[in-house]
């Protein structure tokens, strides 16, 4: 089993009862990166039984410049599994292995900013019909947090209970038939309780693998326009993980848009170590989250990281209300 870090325990690997709020919302994520095959990308989803439907999402980024997308709110009336709309995760042994399959149709973007305007891009460009079938294996400890004390404002939540973990990922890929081995690296991220997309300012999240035992997570979260950011992550190298007290995170935007293409952050480690890390964005898609008028923009960028002599890959996520 692997080393848990934080007031977690195995069973929350699996599902929580469903809490009283409106939003309310348990959600896994897993990303990966197949280096030798230039290929990964992303799969999410986020029960919100209370308001009848999850969020699905499936995002690839291909080697030939591509990126498919899939996302679709299908209707659930329980928090009993992760299993909607084509997407399904199976814990099969809590902290260590994690199934994440997926069939169904996705559309093929040979220009993803053309998620810009979502309706046009799904009706504009052609779709694939593709097969995902991926496990997810513990390469470092699970870390997180889950708050124990009364919800006092749900609307002003995102993310009370949360963990994280770097993962080993090996399966397939299927599109039109084809069949695309998968052998590569990523992150896992789990979350439950209340949580509106819109209950904080900004973000920007790094997650990286240089190899099975080297890897680090970035966070740094605005609560308000005003606020000072909440800088956080960790470095993993094996078993032993070391907590980020400082990020400063430079970003280099595409003009007149809040897209970004890439950064430079150093990095401050608890130990007294400084990293400079350095991203490039290799494949970017621009989505959102609406609600009530409000607008979410949602930056996914498949990422190319060094820090010294290493290399790795993964996402840097850059969350932006819009005004």
């Amino acid at each position: 089993m692997a080393t848990i870090i934080g007031n977690l325990d195995p069973a929350d690997d699996g599902l929580h009862p469903l809490g009283p709020e409106s939003n309310f919302n348990e959600s896994m994520y897993f990303n990966f990166f197949d280096r030798a095959r230039n290929t990964g990308g992303f799969v999410r989803m986020g029960n919100r039984a209370n308001e009848g439907y999850a969020e699905m999402t499936v995002c690839l980024y291909l080697a030939d410049g591509r990126v498919l997308f899939q996302y679709k709110r299908p209707q659930i009336t329980s928090n009993d599994v992760f299993d909607a709309g084509g997407l399904r995760f199976e814990v099969t042994e809590p902290t260590e292995r994690v199934r994440t399959t997926y069939q169904g149709s996705l559309v093929a973007l040979t220009d993803p900013l053309a998620m810009m305007d979502p309706s046009s891009a799904f009706r504009e460009n052609p779709h694939v019909r593709i097969a995902l079938d991926l496990t997810h294996e513990a390469v470092g400890p699970l870390y997180g947090h889950k708050s124990e004390g009364p919800v006092v404002d749900p609307e002003k939540e995102f993310a009370r209970a949360h963990y994280e973990q770097h993962m080993r990922v090996r399966g397939t890929l299927t599109i039109d038939g084809e069949v695309l081995p998968i052998d590569g690296l990523g992150l896992r991220d789990h979350s439950w309780g209340p949580r509106y997309w819109q209950a904080i300012h900004s973000y920007r999240w790094l997650t990286c693998n240089f190899g099975p035992d080297f890897g680090l997570m970035v966070s740094v979260i605005w609560g308000a326009p005003d606020a000072p950011p909440r800088q956080s992550g960790v470095v993993v190298r094996g078993d032993t993980l070391t907590n980020i007290r400082a990020a400063e995170i430079d970003t280099e935007f595409i003009e007149n848009m809040p897209f970004h293409r890439s950064l430079r952050a150093r990095l401050t480690l608890e130990s007294g170590e400084e990293l400079d890390l350095e991203g490039t964005v290799k494949g970017f898609i621009p989505l959102r989250n609406r609600r009530d008028g409000h607008v979410t923009h949602i930056g996914e960028g498949m990422t190319e990281y060094r820090v010294g002599e290493f290399a790795g890959y993964g996402l840097a996520e850059y969350l932006d209300q819009i005004e």
